[in-house]
């Protein structure tokens, strides 16, 4: 079933011909199509070859509004803030500091 225009039109026999597979007309079953339908740009012989599929009005208030993804307002976890990201940079400096303080030091201490 099939909604258009607050029309419902079963497609079931006219599935394994529509031009644009039968995938196009499953994702459009269980909502309001009209606006998928408009965007294809029928033919005026495609709206004449709707009548035959015709069975009846739906009342609009029925149907299922589109679901609109609304991201959460919660902050964006940034691992480079992590106390966990703090660690792992103090034991990779650290080290060095020490390695190049021991390079400093035997540097000045072999010149004397």
């Amino acid at each position: 079933m099939v909604i258009i225009r607050d029309e419902v039109y079963d497609v079931t026999p006219f599935m394994e011909d529509h031009p644009g597979g039968d995938e196009v007309l499953l994702s459009a079953t269980g909502k309001d199509a009209t606006n998928d339908f408009e965007d294809v740009g029928h033919s005026d012989s495609a709206r004449e070859m709707m009548d035959k599929y015709y069975i009846g009005e739906i009342d609009p208030s029925t149907v299922p509004l589109k679901k609109i993804y609304i991201p959460s307002q919660q902050t964006q976890h940034n691992p480079d803030k992590t106390p966990e990201f703090v660690i792992k940079i103090l034991q990779f400096l650290v080290p060095m500091l020490i390695l190049g303080l021991a390079f400093a030091v035997r540097h000045y201490t072999k010149n004397e």
